[in-house]
């Protein structure tokens, strides 16, 4: 199978509430390709359904380092600090966030001016 079709099955097994197959479809998805951020997305919000904070920010972070410019990696990172108790990392992360979402919109609004 491609990181693709483990990806996949990891959602549809998610969808269906099997957690636990859905994470393993996302790591052997990972196993292909460690840096594929659809599939550490999907396995950090994974894991946080499951309660393993730890291994949601685990995950989360190497999603930022992946994904640099993702603003929603770094608000669901924020989220699983926030649910962790960690909230001046939540606070600092979130507003990593902010920033990228306005940068993304002025990028917007520039780009219609074009037009």
């Amino acid at each position: 199978m491609t990181k693709e079709e483990y990806y996949q099955q990891g959602m549809e097994y998610f969808a269906e509430e099997k957690v636990d197959e859905a994470i393993q479809s996302y790591q052997k998805a990972l196993k292909e390709d460690p840096n594929y951020a659809d599939a550490l997305h999907a396995l950090a919000m994974t894991y946080a359904a499951k309660d393993l904070l730890d291994d949601a920010i685990e995950v989360g972070k190497k999603l930022i380092e992946v994904s640099p410019e993702d603003e929603l990696a770094y608000t669901s990172l924020s989220i699983f600090y926030q649910r962790k108790g960690m909230i001046e990392e939540a606070e600092h992360i979130g507003a990593k966030a902010r920033t990228l979402g306005w940068k993304r919109q002025l990028q917007e609004k520039k780009e219609a001016a074009k037009e």
